[in-house]
């Protein structure tokens, strides 16, 4: 059969992707090829054209051009050509001979790419047994999606992110305090649904002024790569609904809220996952409702999942905290009337929790308040063991903690809100607050001093400069620009306003109230203001300090803190208006100056919060230039005497402002009427301070971060951090994939195409730089522009992914010397996978990722698997040419069929054991889970129908799909002994 001959069936060694060829003549110099399924026709010289006749054999399924398939029982040779002989689908005895094979037939399998001499490196099929030993060993990790990101590891970020991720279709409010890091938490919530199938499309809303900042944080962070959508691109794409351009879509609200086409389209789109960011903004009431809430509304009925992010809840009000809630479960939060009646419960659950502490010593009182908000019977059965004097230490301390877990569950808003404050987390570093009293300038002095002579004025003045009240008090250059028709205000604000020599003096200065060696953030609350003062330092003192404010560009805007946040060349100064002081992160920075002051605590957080956040290493020095006996300090004294804002955030301002913001505004030129509203603040300051230590916001801290369970993912991530096969496995692999590796030190290594890399793996396009990466995570975060290679990085993920989803790898052929065993002698190495087919979004791969069975025969047929390992058998092989490699299969023909026929029935008999053990695994967990769900959704509405639906419909679904388990072939290794004197 090596002759050619017209119609003969071939396939070319080096071109395996062309398929099935014919040849269409040959004579003693050359032999031309048609590759019908690829229209390509080859001319090879006949004595060395690189090509492998294709045979089949008994119990090889074969296909014809007519469509119709053949299982081969046995064959015969008719004028050199091929006839198979064996029964079609319907059992039906029937001939095909091999012109008639179909063009189309593909020899991916191991099996068949190996009987018809196609094989591959020997590293090559190492490298595939151990990525599907890695692959089996990192799907199962409880980290997976949460271990690759590269962030700090904040147990109440993987906490909430462990929790939500784990949920089918999750509804949850994400409500940290400003600085707590509510966008990594989305983003380690989209990163670890993406990665187990949980969802595979998600739509993002944010402020305009946060689009770019989200679209780099998601690619610096989680290494994912967004599609931002605005009008322009929109309108490129006429012909199509721009939201199905790409998987991940990022879009600004306001842009999205303000065009009923664009919602329409955005709605018809199918979604897994819908993210709105600072959420508060959407408007709602009982009588009226916003367009951006509409919209929200109604993609949120449509979406199965959806994450609210917010880090004021309540401030804007009971009323508006509960408009979020109903976006998440209009069902569960249909009456504002029943939220506010079940609110008043949550004092009596904290109180039980707390008493757990005390038991079994606390006393009647104590085993009574606990027993007031439990009726389940596991509850109390658990609380007559804490109760119990007799009891252990170790019982009375597993009974405590069983007790508090069930009563966070069954209790509250928890479920859905997630809402963690910096007491309760700890590790910030301290506010310091430092006051320049400065004199006021004849300027200001003249409008001020008219103010306190004449009542009158004060209306003359607000129609006159068309400032509202009491921004016409509180901000005096902005009144002296407005009254710039006065001869006596020709010169520009900053040329007469003290606040800006204050500000040079302390840039210059480098002693302990100086600047000169730091980083200085400036915020005013008008956009003239900031521009001024930019426009001042320039001219006064020689310095170029970027502006940002709401008239800039988003570009513009991202330029500017750019150049703030550059360490070796950027600007020592960047200037704001209001606007700087929401979304945008400068926690690089320690000394934040407050040109003036804004009117609601909430700004004033807004603005502390730019700097003080997780990542902060540095006391945040705040520094308040005030003139003397002004509005401004009578604005400074309700703000620190009243509610301590300027020490910590505290979550009740927007309630202060709404009581007492109008009195305060009247007080602002009275001392005595500003002594009262101080006092009547504080007062009402203290009680709901009480009151949120007492009651849901005790619930909530105690909730929204379960340290038992944080620091269980923490040392998962831990041991994927410190593993060492992942240094081994990537040298490994990036040679294989042809990319080249340069230690640079220091721990970082430089990775760039070479001229042999295969295409399109992740970030290394032939002809460009590559990049530069570590493995150590303490080391991605000190440096922007390195990336931070893991199992979940997109260039490992892509390299496992083409090994475990092709052909690579999956045939090889090499020598063995080994002075027991004669030369000649043939072994064979079957590596087996098993194949659960199931949809992604059950994530099966958590109780049965692909596993492998290795089956390592003697030509004898006698099993070596248990004596011989991987590792130690392919430590003493030897490469081989392909020429000599194809003909070694091709005299050994009919016994490897035999052999591989044998070593399937061997792997056959681990399939049972690997099924149930999946299966055990399963049921474990699942039922557990749902036990825990429905106990739970007798007292706590929070869990939604649906959801038990789904994790019982997800648990029949994974027990016939695990049921289903079968093995195939994955790769097969031949094994050919030599004598001393072969090489």
């Amino acid at each position: 059969m090596s002759d050619f001959s017209p119609g003969q069936r071939w396939i070319s060694d080096g071109e395996a992707d062309l398929g099935l060829g014919t040849i269409l003549s040959c004579d003693h110099r050359s032999v031309t090829v048609l590759f019908g399924a690829s229209q390509e026709t080859r001319t090879y010289s006949s004595r060395q054209a690189p090509l492998t006749r294709v045979a089949f054999g008994s119990g090889d399924r074969v296909q014809s051009a007519e469509g119709w398939s053949l299982t081969v029982d046995d064959s015969k040779e008719v004028d050199g050509l091929i006839v198979y002989i064996g029964e079609n689908d319907q059992g039906e005895l029937r001939e095909l001979p091999e012109a008639r094979l179909a063009d189309t037939m593909r020899f991916d399998q191991a099996r068949d790419r190996l009987l018809t001499g196609q094989v591959d490196r020997n590293d090559w099929f190492d490298l595939r047994f151990r990525t599907l030993h890695h692959h089996h060993r990192i799907e199962q990790n409880p980290a997976l999606g949460l271990a690759g990101p590269r962030i700090d590891l904040i147990p109440h970020q993987l906490y909430i992110a462990d929790e939500v991720a784990r949920r089918h279709a999750p509804r949850v409010l994400l409500a940290d305090e400003v600085g707590l890091g509510k966008t990594i938490e989305a983003g380690l919530i989209l990163h670890r649904m993406l990665l187990t199938g949980r969802a595979q499309r998600a739509l993002i809303l944010v402020p305009p002024s946060l689009t770019h900042q989200w679209l780099v944080e998601l690619l610096r962070r989680f290494a994912l790569e967004v599609t931002l959508l605005d009008e322009q691109q929109s309108l490129a794409q006429a012909e199509s609904n721009p939201f199905e351009s790409g998987q991940l879509i990022l879009a600004s609200q306001e842009w999205l809220f303000a065009n009923p086409h664009r919602q329409e389209q955005a709605a018809s789109s199918d979604w897994d996952l819908l993210i709105v960011d600072e959420a508060h903004h959407l408007d709602w009431s009982a009588d009226q409702v916003g367009p951006g809430y509409a919209c929200v509304e109604r993609l949120a009925k449509a979406v199965p999942g959806v994450l609210l992010l917010t880090a004021t809840p309540e401030q804007m009000g009971l009323e508006s905290h509960f408009a979020r809630l109903r976006l998440l479960d209009p069902d569960r939060y249909h009456s504002l009337d029943a939220f506010r009646e079940e609110e008043q419960h949550y004092v009596e659950v904290a109180q039980a929790i707390d008493a757990l502490e005390k038991l079994p010593a606390g006393g009647r009182d104590t085993h009574d308040s606990v027993t007031e908000v439990i009726d389940e019977s596991d509850s109390l059965a658990l609380l007559d063991i804490l109760a119990n004097p007799e009891s252990s230490p170790e019982q009375q301390a597993s009974a405590r903690d069983q007790l508090r877990e069930q009563l966070l569950d069954r209790h509250g808003t928890g479920r859905v809100m997630f809402r963690n404050s910096r007491r309760h987390v700890g590790g910030f570093p301290e506010r310091r607050l430092h006051l320049a009293t400065l004199a006021l300038p004849s300027a200001y002095r003249r409008v001020l001093r008219k103010l306190e002579r004449d009542e009158d004025y004060l209306d003359e003045l607000l129609i006159e400069t068309g400032l509202d009240h009491p921004d016409v008090l509180i901000y005096p250059d902005a009144t002296y620009r407005a009254l710039s028709d006065d001869p006596l205000n020709a010169e520009p604000w900053w040329q007469i306003d003290p606040r800006v020599t204050w500000l040079l003096e302390r840039l210059a200065d480098d002693g302990e109230q100086g600047f000169a060696n730091d980083k200085v953030l400036v915020i005013a609350h008008g956009r003239e203001t900031a521009q001024g003062l930019a426009e001042a330092l320039r001219v006064l003192g020689g310095l170029h300090a970027p502006v940002f404010h709401e008239g800039l560009t988003l570009v513009e805007r991202d330029r500017a803190a750019a150049a703030f946040a550059d360490e070796e060349e950027g600007s020592q100064v960047l200037v704001c208006s209001e606007i700087g002081s929401e979304g945008r992160n400068f926690q690089f920075c320690r000394h934040l100056v407050m040109f003036d002051l804004p009117q609601h605590p909430d700004q004033l957080e807004q603005r502390i919060g730019r700097l003080d956040r997780i990542g902060q290493r540095h006391a945040i020095e705040i520094h308040v230039p005030l003139f003397e006996a002004s509005p401004g300090e009578r604005l400074l004294r309700w703000f620190s005497e009243g509610m301590d804002a300027f020490a910590a955030p505290h979550g009740v301002g927007s309630e202060l402002f709404n009581a007492f913001g109008d009195a305060l505004a009247e007080a602002l030129l009275d001392d005595e009427a500003l002594e009262d509203v101080i006092n009547e603040t504080r007062a009402l300051f203290e009680n709901r301070l009480a009151q949120r230590d007492a009651g849901r916001n005790r619930l909530l801290e105690l909730n929204a971060c379960r340290p038992a369970r944080a620091a269980a993912v923490t040392a998962a991530i831990r041991e994927l951090d410190d593993d060492p096969a992942l240094t081994r496995y990537l040298d490994q692999a990036l040679d294989i994939f042809g990319v080249d590796s340069q230690e640079l030190g220091g721990g970082l290594l430089h990775l760039q195409p070479s001229p042999q890399m295969l295409d399109g793996l992740p970030g290394l396009a032939k002809g460009e730089e590559g990049f530069t990466a570590t493995l150590s995570r303490e080391r991605a975060l000190a440096r922007d522009d390195v990336q931070r290679l893991s199992w979940e990085h997109p260039l490992l993920r892509e390299m496992m992914g083409r090994i475990l989803d092709g052909t690579m790898g999956n045939t090889a052929l090499a020598l063995l010397k080994h002075p027991a065993i004669p030369a000649g002698r043939l072994m064979v190495e079957l590596v087996f996978r098993t194949y659960c087919p199931a949809p992604k979004r059950l994530h099966v791969n958590r109780f049965l990722p692909p596993t492998a069975v290795r089956v390592l025969l003697d030509e004898s047929g006698a099993v070596l698997s248990d004596k011989v390992s991987f590792t130690g058998l392919s430590k003493n092989l030897r490469k081989v040419k392909k020429a000599m490699a194809r003909d070694l299969i091709r005299s050994r023909h009919d016994q490897l069929r035999d052999l591989l026929t044998q070593g399937e029935q061997e792997a056959e008999r681990e399939l049972p054991s690997i099924v149930e053990s999946a299966q055990v695994r399963m049921r474990r967990e699942l039922d557990g889970e749902l036990a825990r769900l429905e106990a739970l959704a007798r007292l706590n509405p929070a869990v939604r129908e649906e959801e038990l639906e789904a994790l019982r419909r997800e648990r029949r679904e994974l027990d016939d799909a695990i049921e289903g388990t079968r093995l195939r072939l994955d790769a097969v290794r031949v094994i050919v002994t030599v004598g001393e004197e072969s090489r």
